[in-house]
């Protein structure tokens, strides 16, 4: 490994050299007209290779309903060229949210969600000729539950002896029982419902970054139906699959955002070698992938990793982390390539079902050169923005019409939009958006401060 060091490149010439020096698998392609051309998803046209990721905001209001921030941050997205909009962590049961602003559409505020999508697909004909595909993801924050205040109520599928201690548990409190679990398949496709009749065009089932499916996958050491054997820890994900089919029909997407590799120790992870937690086994999570698919999955996007450990660079590369998370052992460079190596897998075990990439921010302008070589090498099929799209909403359009991005625009991977949401704050770029979000960085901190204070 190569030590940790800062985005400095001004060329792509700079860049490349030290691709090359690093050895890492990282390609370019300065034609980035592919870019440009539609995909297929479930009978509809994505009308270019750009996606936006779900970032959660943590500002919706507390029934779950779009607040002005969230309408405000929806519409730049819609509005900044992407062919899919992939909206953030929407709760399907009220314990199961990670703070009391997390999204959560009911029967009760699906009007403001319909009224929403109407007006920004509305602006986004007007302005780019077409809507983005949007699709809504469903989560359960199990482990990371905090729906009422700064207290956390984590639900756990399995006792970590790294993770417990910090979410307050001791080791001792009884995990979460197969009944409740068997009980969760309804609430997901309630949601997906929901979200059908709202107008969106599809939901995530969400299994990343050890919220409860992303643990439940890594359940060695749970006892019952849904731990232990590979059948046993895949059961639930593919029960919320099929009743979403069930209850939605054929011409909905159903896509899965999930954890390719934990970076956890065995028997507390999922995907990793048993002797050694930074060795990738691709066996199970490439099995997952066809029996999802095999269930009626027709939209992936991979992660890895937990961001909110201390190897946070697994799941997104960055030139600062938040605070009290240690300076990674290895380059960026590295991170972003062990990410891509990660959905190339993806997309070979998908075949034809379309793989968003992720990884790319720290890359910032020279983005499109590394997207569009992954996606004419077959290594993914769509290019998926994340913090970058908080960043630089209106990135895909820029690159659409001028073929680059303005680096002046772009996400310096600071960590301080992750920041605000440690220390249980609305979050956005506070860089970028400093209008709005500077204050608020500075407004939770203080807070934080305090209350660790006493």
């Amino acid at each position: 490994m190569a030590e940790h060091e800062k985005f400095n490149f001004k060329t792509l010439d700079e860049l490349r050299e030290r691709i090359e020096e690093l050895k890492v698998d990282i390609q370019l392609d300065e034609d980035t007209s592919i870019l440009s051309t539609p995909v297929k998803i479930k009978g509809r046209t994505c009308s270019n290779r750009f996606a936006v990721l779900p970032m959660e905001g943590c500002d919706s209001e507390t029934d779950g309903s779009p607040s002005a921030l969230v309408k405000n941050r929806y519409e730049r997205f819609f509005l900044g060229g992407s062919g899919l909009v992939w909206w953030e962590a929407n709760a399907v049961v009220e314990e199961g949210k990670a703070n009391e602003h997390q999204m959560m559409i009911t029967p009760d505020n699906l009007p403001s969600f319909k009224a929403l999508l109407e007006e920004l697909k509305g602006k986004s004909l007007d302005k780019n000729g077409y809507a983005p595909i949007s699709v809504l993801q469903l989560t359960h924050s199990g482990r990371y539950s905090r729906p009422h205040g700064h207290k956390a109520a984590p639900i756990i599928a399995q006792h970590d002896p790294i993770l417990d201690p910090r979410v307050g548990l001791k080791g001792d409190e009884p995990v979460v029982s197969d009944e409740y679990l068997s009980s969760l398949p309804a609430y997901y496709a309630k949601s997906a419902e929901l979200a059908r009749e709202a107008g969106f065009d599809g939901v995530d089932v969400k299994a990343c970054h050890r919220y409860l499916l992303s643990e439940i996958l890594a359940s060695h050491t749970r006892e019952g139906s849904y731990g232990g054997s590979f059948e046993n820890r895949i059961r639930l994900i593919l029960d919320i699959i099929r009743e979403i089919r069930r209850r939605v029909g054929d011409d909905f997407i159903i896509a899965s955002r999930f954890n390719v590799f934990d970076a956890h120790p065995y028997p507390y992870g999922f995907g990793e070698d048993k002797d050694d937690m930074w060795r990738f086994d691709s066996t199970e999570p490439m099995e997952l992938v066809r029996r999802m698919i095999k269930e009626g999955v027709s939209l992936l996007s991979n992660s890895a990793g937990n961001p909110y450990y201390i190897y946070p660079q697994v799941t997104r590369p960055f030139d600062l982390s938040s605070m009290g998370i240690p300076t990674p052992d290895e380059h960026p460079l590295e991170s972003i390539s062990r990410l891509f190596e990660f959905t190339e897998e993806i997309q070979k075990a998908a075949g034809d079902v379309p793989v968003i990439g992720n990884g790319y921010s720290w890359l910032r302008q020279f983005i499109p050169y590394a997207a569009s070589a992954n996606i004419r090498n077959g290594r993914c099929t769509m290019v998926g923005l994340g913090r970058s799209a908080i960043a630089y909403p209106d990135a895909p359009a820029d690159v659409l019409s001028a073929r680059m991005m303005d680096s002046r625009k772009c996400c310096i991977t600071c960590s301080k939009c992750t920041q605000i949401m440690r220390d249980h704050g609305m979050t956005g770029c506070v860089v970028r958006n400093s209008g709005i979000y500077a204050e608020l960085y500075r407004k939770y901190r203080k807070e934080a401060e305090e209350r660790e204070n006493g």
